[in-house]
C-alpha cells in the first residue's frame, strides 16, 4: 500500500536496486543493437529475462519480508523499504515492457527474415499438425499430469520458475453445466522449442505451452475446454541459515534446500490474454496482489529460447569462435612446475586458455613429488576433470583439502553433490563456514623438491568453472613466491583449523582487515594530492555499494584525486555532482563476455600499487565473505595490466556506457572529432592472439576493431568524458 515518505536530504548514494535494473536495462540494450550477430542479440534478451528472474527471487523477495515486518531503516539513499519497492515494481513494469517489445518488435521480425520462425498452432499445416499429433503423443503426454482445482482437489503447488497451463473447463456432466479451473505443470526436462520437420531450409518452431495447450482435451477428457493460457510463478529463492545453528553447515543447507520450491510466491507471469477473474483466482490463492501480476505478450520463461542458436546451424549469426591461446611462457607438453619457477604467469579468461589450470591441477595430481593439494571451490559448474585431478590425487596417497562453498547461490545443490563424491574419493572436505561465505579463489600444491619444500600457487578473480571461463572475464596468477605461498597455508589453516586470524605477509583478507586498508589506500591518495604528489585511483569490480568506501571516494576527489571507476554492474556512487565527485568518472562494459575481473590500482605517489583478488566493494564482500586480494609484483605483468588491460577498459567508446549524475547510462559514441571506435573486448581478443602467434596476422578472434590497445599510462589524467 501506497504512503507518502518522509523528507530526507538529498541523497548522496543512488539506490541499489534501481542501480541493478539499470544495469539490466544495458543488458537490454545489447538485445536491441543491431550491430550484435542475431543469435547474440537473442542470447542478451535471454539474459535479461533470467536476471529479472534472480532479482525477484532474491531482491524483490527480500524487500517483501522487509515492509512486512515494518522494517523502517532507510537505506543509505534515504529510502525506506517500502519506498524503494514501490520504485523498483514502476521501473521493472517498463523494463518488462521494453523487454518484450525488444521480442516482438526487433528480434522476431528479424529472426524470420533470416528464415527462422515462431509459429502459432493456427499458422500449422495439416500435415504439420500431424507430425505434431505423433510427437504429442509419444514425447509430451506420458509425462503430463492434469491437475484440477475444486473441492475435491486442492490448489496445487506451483514449483519456482515453472512453466504451466491454466485451463477453464466445463464440466457438462452434472445437473448443470459448472465452470472449473485445471492446472498442467510442464516438467522442465521437455524441450521448449518444438522443431518442426522441414527439408526447404526453413526453420520453423512451436513453443512446447502452445503444444500442450492445443490437445488439451487427451488431458481432461470429457470436459469442455474453454480457454488455456501459460502462467509462471516466481518465489523466493533465498535460503536463511541460522549462523548460530548447531547443525552442521551442510546438514542446514540441505534442511533450507528442501523449502527453496516452496518458498513464498513474489510474481505472478501470465499470458496478456488471460481473463481478469482466472488471474485473481490465481493471486489469491497465492497470496499476492494487483501489483504483483505482470501480462506477458510473449514466451513466458524465454531463458530456454536461447537454444535457437544450438539448433540452427548459421555461424554467421553468432560471434565469431574464439580458440583460446594458452599464455605466454606457458606449453602444455611442458613441466608447468618448471614454468612458473621461471617467474610468475598471468592467464586473462577467456581470453586466454582455462586449460592451464585444469593442466596445473592434473599435474599435481600425478606428479610423485607433490605431497598436498588444496583448493577453495565456490561455483565449479561439476567439470569431472578438476574433481578427477582431486580425486585421483587422493588415491595416489597426497594429503588432498577441498573447501567447498555450500552456500553459493542456487549452486547449492550441485556443490552439496560434489562435496560427497569428493569425500567418498578419500578427499578432506571442509564444508565452509556458518556465518561467512568462502568467496576466495585459491589453489595451492605442496611439492618436496631437492631444495625443500616448495608452494606453487593459483589465484583467480573468477571460479574453478571452466564453463563460465568462456563467457566471463577473469584474471589468473600462477606463482611460487613464498612470501605467497605461506599466506595461502596460513589461510587454509584459519579454514580448517581453530585459530585466530594472523596478518598476512602479501594478502589482505577479508572480513579481517580488507575494508580497513583498501579505505587506508584510497585516504592514502587523498593526501598525496594534498601534498602536490601524484595521486589516482583506478579500479574495475562488479559492483560498488560499499558506504564507507564511497564517501572516502567522495573525499578524495574534492581533495584532487583522479578516479576512474570500472563497473559493471551496482554502482551506488553518483559521479560528476559538483562539488562531490568531480573528479569521479564511473563507467560499465557490456559485451561478448561477462565483465568479471576485479583489478585496483593505486598511483601511490608514483610508486604505483596494483591489487587483484575476488572481492567487489559490497559490504558483503568485506565483512560476510571470506575474500583475497593479493599484488601483482612481477614488473611485467604489473605493466600488462596497467597498460593493456586497464587502458583497454578506460579507452572503449564502443560498448561502454558512462554513469550520470542521476544514476542513468549513456553510451559512449564517437563523434567525427573523436577517437575511431574502440571495443575493448575485440582489441583484447586480438591482443591474446598476437602475443600467441605475432607472425600470422590472421590469427584472429574478432571481427570488428582489430586495433590493439595501445601502451598507454593510467597515470595519465584523461580528458573530460
Amino acid at each position: 500500500m501506497s504512503r507518502p515518505s518522509e523528507p530526507h536530504a538529498a541523497p548522496r548514494f543512488l539506490n541499489r536496486e534501481l542501480s541493478w535494473l539499470e544495469f539490466n536495462h544495458r543488458v537490454l540494450e545489447e538485445a536491441r543493437d543491431p550491430s550484435n550477430p542475431l543469435f547474440e542479440r537473442v542470447k542478451f534478451f535471454c539474459i535479461a529475462s533470467s536476471n529479472l528472474d534472480e532479482f525477484f527471487e532474491v531482491r524483490v523477495a527480500g524487500l517483501r519480508q522487509q515492509v512486512a515486518a515494518g522494517v523502517q531503516e532507510r537505506s543509505p539513499d534515504g529510502l525506506l523499504p517500502i519506498d524503494t519497492l514501490e520504485s523498483v515494481r514502476l521501473r521493472i513494469r517498463r523494463q518488462v515492457e521494453d523487454l518484450y517489445r525488444c521480442w516482438r518488435d526487433d528480434l522476431v521480425p528479424e529472426l524470420a527474415r533470416q528464415n527462422i520462425h515462431f509459429l502459432a498452432i493456427e499458422d500449422l499445416s495439416p500435415s504439420d499438425l500431424a507430425w505434431l499429433d505423433t510427437f504429442y503423443r509419444e514425447q509430451v503426454h506420458p509425462v503430463l499430469s492434469p491437475l484440477g482445482i475444486d473441492q475435491s482437489h486442492p490448489f496445487p503447488h506451483l514449483v519456482n520458475k515453472m512453466l504451466n497451463v491454466v485451463v477453464r473447463l466445463l464440466d457438462p456432466t452434472g445437473p448443470a453445466p459448472v465452470e472449473k479451473l485445471g492446472v498442467v505443470q510442464v516438467p522442465g526436462n521437455l524441450p521448449r522449442l518444438v522443431r518442426l520437420p522441414r527439408t526447404d531450409g526453413r526453420h520453423d518452431f512451436v513453443l512446447l505451452g502452445r503444444v500442450i495447450g492445443h490437445f488439451l482435451g487427451r488431458l481432461f477428457t470429457g470436459m469442455r475446454i474453454l480457454g488455456h493460457w501459460n502462467i509462471r510463478v516466481t518465489r523466493n529463492g533465498e535460503l536463511y541459515i541460522d549462523s548460530e545453528s548447531r547443525l552442521s553447515v551442510l546438514r542446514a543447507v540441505e534442511n533450507e534446500l528442501q523449502h527453496r520450491f516452496q518458498g513464498e510466491a513474489v510474481r505472478l507471469e501470465v499470458d496478456h490474454e488471460c481473463p481478469p477473474d482466472v488471474c485473481q483466482t490465481l493471486l489469491d490463492h497465492l497470496h499476492l496482489g494487483p501489483e504483483d501480476l505482470y501480462r506477458i505478450d510473449g514466451p513466458l520463461h524465454p531463458g530456454r529460447i536461447a537454444a535457437i542458436g544450438d539448433g540452427v546451424h548459421r555461424p554467421d549469426l553468432k560471434d565469431a569462435p574464439h580458440i583460446a591461446p594458452l599464455p605466454a611462457g606457458w606449453r602444455g607438453d611442458a613441466d608447468l612446475f618448471a614454468a612458473i619457477r621461471e617467474r610468475d604467469i598471468l592467464v586473462h579468461h577467456p581470453y586466454e586458455s582455462f586449460e592451464t589450470v585444469i593442466a596445473f591441477l592434473q599435474q599435481a595430481a600425478s606428479d610423485p613429488q607433490v605431497l598436498a593439494i588444496k583448493q577453495t571451490l565456490y561455483r565449479t559448474g561439476g567439470d569431472p576433470r578438476i574433481f578427477n585431478a582431486l580425486t585421483t590425487a587422493a588415491r595416489l596417497g597426497k594429503q588432498v583439502t577441498a573447501i567447498v562453498e555450500l552456500q553459493a547461490r542456487f549452486d547449492e545443490r550441485n556443490n552439496i553433490d560434489s562435496a560427497r563424491k569428493l569425500e567418498e574419493a578419500g578427499v578432506h572436505v571442509v564444508y565452509g563456514l556458518l556465518g561467512y561465505k568462502i568467496h576466495a579463489k585459491v589453489a595451492l600444491v605442496v611439492r618436496a623438491e631437492p631444495e625443500g619444500i616448495r608452494r606453487y600457487l593459483h589465484l583467480s578473480t573468477g571460479n574453478y568453472n571452466a564453463t563460465t571461463s568462456r563467457i566471463y572475464t577473469d584474471l589468473g596468477l600462477f606463482t611460487c613466491r613464498r612470501d605467497f605461498g605461506e599466506d595461502a597455508t596460513a589461510l587454509f589453516n584459519l579454514l580448517t583449523g581453530i585459530c585466530q586470524f594472523q596478518p598476512m605477509r602479501r594478502f589482505l583478507v577479508a572480513p579481517f582487515e580488507l575494508h580497513r586498508r583498501v579505505l587506508e589506500f584510497i585516504q592514502q591518495e587523498a593526501r598525496n594530492a594534498q601534498n602536490g604528489l601524484p595521486a589516482r585511483i583506478v579500479a574495475k569490480m562488479n559492483s560498488l555499494v560499499d558506504p564507507a568506501i564511497i564517501e572516502a571516494l567522495y573525499e578524495a576527489s574534492r581533495l584532487g584525486v583522479s578516479i576512474d571507476l570500472v563497473v559493471r554492474g551496482i554502482c551506488c556512487l553518483r559521479a560528476g555532482v559538483p562539488g562531490l565527485s568531480d573528479n569521479i568518472r564511473v563507467r560499465s562494459i557490456v559485451d561478448r563476455f561477462l565483465e568479471h575481473s576485479r583489478m585496483y590500482y593505486f598511483e601511490n605517489a608514483a610508486n604505483p600499487r596494483l591489487w587483484i583478488g575476488s572481492a567487489d566493494w559490497m559490504p558483503r564482500n568485506f565483512f560476510r565473505r571470506i575474500e583475497v586480494f593479493f599484488p601483482i609484483l612481477d614488473g611485467t605483468l604489473r605493466d600488462r595490466l596497467i597498460h593493456e588491460i586497464l587502458a583497454a577498459n578506460l579507452q572503449d567508446n564502443a560498448r561502454a556506457r558512462l554513469l550520470r549524475p542521476d544514476g542513468t547510462y549513456s553510451r559512449t559514441t564517437p563523434g567525427q572529432a573523436d577517437p575511431p571506435p574502440f571495443r575493448c573486448q575485440q582489441a583484447l581478443l586480438l591482443a591474446a592472439q598476437q602475443r600467441h602467434s605475432p607472425s600470422d596476422p590472421a590469427a584472429t578472434g574478432p571481427t570488428a576493431s582489430r586495433r590493439r590497445p595501445p601502451r598507454v599510462t593510467v597515470r595519465r589524467r584523461p580528458d573530460p568524458e
